[in-house]
């Protein structure tokens, strides 16, 4: 067998290494141990499997030299203990054995053996089968060590969103009511058709930066863990046409009707969490009026389809690539801009994914170039509630 150093000799010291001697033969302890000091590994010993296994606790080392044949406890057995031991489970062994027919070299391995040499020793086999298993310690190492930073980094990411969006939701919501207010107080009569339009684009905009920050402060507490699931019984109906009420400001700045065909007569009791199936109609109703036309409609519509209740929102405007679609629906998240200059960052229909999984219903969607999307989300039924 030829061992490969998977890590470059300048990454690899031996002086960082610990390896443990195992054999209850004086002599051969004292060979190997005089050869891994040569080669600047630092070196502990043990005479029997016991003091093997009393070793490991204490010493920690990086690997082991394990002899098969010994009184009392061989090997094998040490192995077995080591291996279901959580704290020395990783730690690599190489059995030290006389026996070097494949009955006894499979054993070994079933044993959680990583490697083996024969007696007598070779020492330059020997040598280049440790270093390659020290090697792999090393790069397991090294991953551990990336795999930490970037959950760290990943946690900070996460926690600084929280906080801008945090901080920027309380005055950006001032700021939106205000500007709520002028549009409905005044007209272009009053200030001018150029000053109104630069108002109602104002009211856009900070009704764009409000949704992303509404969503990104979500998104950021759901992978924090941090969002709780506050599930009651209400009506699927009243919601989503509360909803709809208070999308008709921004569906009418752009000039596009917001119609409701709900079929479900009263009948669509669901058991969820309010607030997050609110998110999910505001985001795909928001989302449709950004790529519809003017003077165009966009269509909510609710049916009961079984066990479940379903509601769509589907608009005719521009549509998806078949390209674009097929990757939606694989969950990837891409930018886009609205047909008024609207940013898109995709984290609302990310979040919508989310929202509808955690109250146990489904989304799909269905789109065509130039002629509309229509993004439907299902919710379980309450049949029995009264």
């Amino acid at each position: 067998m030829n061992a490969v150093n998977p890590c470059p000799d300048a990454e690899f010291v031996p002086s960082d290494y610990k390896i443990l001697v195992v054999d209850d033969v004086k002599t051969n302890v004292l060979l190997l141990q005089t050869m891994m000091k040569r080669a600047n590994y630092e070196v502990v010993i043990a005479y029997s499997g016991q003091e093997a296994i009393e070793k490991v606790k204490t010493e920690a080392p990086d690997l082991i030299l394990l002899d098969v044949m010994m009184p009392d406890m061989n090997g094998f057995e040490v192995s077995k203990v080591l291996k279901a031991d959580a704290t020395s489970r990783e730690i690599p062994i190489i059995f030290v054995t006389a026996l070097s027919d494949s009955k006894n070299v499979v054993e070994g391995f079933e044993h959680g053996g990583n490697d083996y040499v024969t007696k007598p020793f070779n020492m330059a086999e020997i040598m280049t089968r440790i270093r390659h298993q020290l090697a792999l310690v090393a790069s397991r190492r090294i991953i551990l060590r990336q795999n930490e930073a970037l959950q760290r980094a990943i946690h900070d990411r996460d926690e600084l969103y929280s906080v801008i969006a945090h901080d920027l939701r309380s005055p950006l919501g001032s700021m939106k009511m205000s500007l709520d207010m002028l549009v409905g107080c005044v007209s272009s009569e009053q200030v001018g058709d150029d000053m109104y339009e630069l108002l109602a684009s104002t009211n856009r905009t900070a009704d764009e930066l409000f949704s992303l920050l509404d969503n990104l402060l979500k998104w950021t507490k759901t992978n924090l863990g941090r969002l709780n699931v506050v599930k009651q019984h209400f009506d699927f109906s009243e919601m989503v046409t509360g909803v709809i009420e208070n999308m008709e400001p921004l569906a009418q700045m752009s000039n596009i009707e917001l119609r409701l065909n709900d079929t479900t007569q009263g009948h669509a009791c669901v058991y969820a969490d309010n607030d997050m199936l609110k998110t999910i109609v505001r985001n795909l109703i928001t989302n449709a009026i950004k790529f519809s036309h003017e003077k165009s409609f966009i269509t909510v519509s609710i049916t009961i389809d079984g066990e479940m209740v379903v509601c769509v929102v589907k608009d005719t405007g521009i549509g998806l690539s078949q390209e674009r679609l097929e990757a939606l629906r694989q969950g990837v998240q891409f930018t886009s801009s609205g047909l008024r200059k609207e940013q898109g960052s995709g984290l609302g229909l990310q979040l919508c994914r989310n929202f509808v999984k955690v109250n146990g219903g489904k989304m799909w969607i269905e789109s065509e170039l130039g002629k509309g999307s229509a993004f439907y989300f299902s919710i379980p039924l309450v049949t029995n509630y009264n």
